[in-house]
């Protein structure tokens, strides 16, 4: 049965947009067309919104699934804060994490990431006083990698002949740097494996390892959050609360338990979906930001794959990482519990970020290659007026899809006594990491339960239960058909699969999508660039 998001819903039989899924990309783009006078209509598969920006409850607590942190919200004039305050009309408040957003440990060594330029290089050098050269060289190359994206995003906004004329003075610079792995740029900087492992010590934020990853990607991440790590005031569902009220105001909807079984494609042309309890709902365009592999494999019928090729597409691309996340609850409130806003990456002491996750592949019970620990509840200053007395931690860590092969097909929280031993093994591995950085909780969590990639996949109908859906290698850069427009006349695509991994490169594909969509330029109007 379908629900509105919103109470009292009102539905309607023809929508200018309909946008299947409603995460950062679908929900970016709503608000956007919203604001230009569309109609438009999300449709979320499950019982809540908002993709990875969602929520979920338990046992008295509230965890944030997908937003751990995001850079450049301190700063007004930044791309990303003009965008997120245009989607949700400056209501969505962002709390600063203070001074030091990132903590590397390598064993028993730790590292600060520091809030600000100025610092961040002033730190990395007294860590690494013989590196200023390559520790410059490093900063600049992270800047100049940045200033070439702007051309190659919008080139996938701009209608096709003009896009495929100006392809290659708009993406020879960007190609610079992306055809090339993190590990083979850094090395040429320093030999140094200890600052080689710091400086890509946030590699967990889009799931490849320096030998596996594009540069551009890793830049991205690292130029994102030198000004520092930004919290959501509230809890990430404010994230949909603050953008309803726009696609509400122009006469569209958010809505929740709307699963979709096709896009209704007649004459080579989106007319709408096909739901899976067999209504149809019109509309003059449809955008999916279910993912590239979901939307080829699920969302459109087998003829029209047939006829674009587009299984071609899909053999030219690969999921990225599955993940596995700890969701605790504790007694007492963070002041109380001494946590940190700052996250905590926990490596290995010895062995390069690659030699690491290798060993781990080859079997799991081998040292985690990577522990994420993030403490919620202290980032967030009205936490404790919502839950007082209490406290959540999130700890992820990598974990391969194919251990869970056994179980796939099963249903979500009924899948069998030898899946919950798995998941107990890998969750009190977690917990004794987390116990060795912080002692003092010991004692204190009251509730935890693990997610693994079925959990993900149940959740975000990823087929592999990724989490940044397409890996981000050099060779997907140069894929040409991850762009808005698809060989489908009103038929669009958007979320993390056209721009890079994350809510932050979500939120700029729904602004690309609705550029492509109705041939408007959203980055000079919204960002003015």
């Amino acid at each position: 049965m379908i629900q509105t998001y919103k109470r009292n819903p009102k539905l309607h039989k023809h929508y200018h947009t309909i946008l299947i899924g409603s995460g950062m990309g679908c929900l970016s783009a709503a608000a956007i067309l919203a604001k230009e006078g569309h109609r438009v209509l999300v449709l979320e598969q499950h019982y809540t919104a908002g993709g990875f920006t969602h929520i979920f409850k338990r046992k008295g607590y509230e965890w944030d699934v997908g937003i751990h942190y995001i850079g450049d919200m301190q700063r007004p004039k930044s791309a990303m804060k003009k965008l997120f305050d245009y989607v949700t009309d400056g209501e969505l408040k962002w709390a600063d994490m203070g001074d030091v957003y990132d903590k590397i440990y390598l064993g028993d060594r730790s590292f600060d990431l520091v809030k600000g330029l100025k610092n961040f290089k002033k730190q990395l050098i007294a860590y690494f006083p013989d590196e200023e050269k390559a520790i410059t060289a490093y900063i600049d190359l992270v800047f100049a990698a940045n200033r070439t994206a702007g051309k190659f995003y919008m080139n996938k906004a701009l209608p096709p002949f003009i896009s495929k004329l100006l392809y290659g003075w708009m993406t020879k610079p960007f190609f610079k740097y992306s055809d090339q792995t993190t590990d083979e740029v850094i090395r040429k900087l320093t030999n140094n494996e200890e600052l080689i492992r710091v400086l890509t010590g946030q590699y967990g934020d889009y799931g490849l390892p320096p030998k596996q990853s594009s540069f551009f990607m890793h830049t991205t991440v690292a130029k994102h959050y030198f000004g520092g790590g930004s919290f959501p005031i509230g809890g990430s569902s404010q994230i949909v609360k603050t953008i309803d009220p726009i696609i509400e105001a122009a006469g569209g909807s958010i809505v929740i338990n709307a699963e979709v079984d096709k896009v209704l494609i007649e004459n080579n042309t989106a007319q709408g979906v096909v739901m899976a309890d067999g209504k149809t709902i019109s509309a003059s365009n449809v955008i999916s930001g279910a993912g590239l592999l979901t939307t080829y494999e699920k969302l459109l019928s087998p003829e029209i794959v047939k006829r674009h090729h587009l299984k071609a597409q899909l053999q030219k691309i690969k999921p990225s990482v599955a993940h596995a996340c700890l969701y605790l609850g504790l007694e007492g409130n963070p002041d109380e519990l001494k946590l940190p806003k700052t996250n905590f990456w926990i490596y290995p002491e010895h062995g390069t970020h690659d030699e690491c996750v290798d060993k781990y592949l080859e079997n799991i019970n081998e040292e985690f290659p990577v522990v994420y620990i993030s403490f919620p509840s202290a980032k967030d200053p009205d936490w404790s007026n919502r839950y007082p007395g209490k406290s959540t931690i999130d700890i992820i860590t990598l974990l391969p899809y194919d251990i869970f092969t056994e179980w796939d097909g099963s249903k979500w929280m009924k899948r069998g006594k030898d899946y919950e031993e798995v998941k107990e093994n890998i969750s009190q591995r977690l917990l004794e990491v987390l116990y060795e950085k912080l002692p003092q909780v010991k004692g204190k969590i009251k509730h935890y339960e693990l997610s693994t990639p079925l959990t993900t996949k149940h959740f975000m109908n990823y087929s592999k239960g990724e989490i940044y859906g397409l890996d981000h290698s050099p060779s997907r850069f140069r894929q040409k058909f991850l762009v808005p427009r698809t060989p489908i006349k009103n038929f669009y695509l958007t979320g993390q699969d056209i721009v890079t991994a994350g809510v932050g490169g979500a939120l700029f594909a729904g602004l690309l999508t609705a550029s492509a969509m109705t041939g408007k330029n959203f980055m000079k109007k919204i960002v003015g660039s």
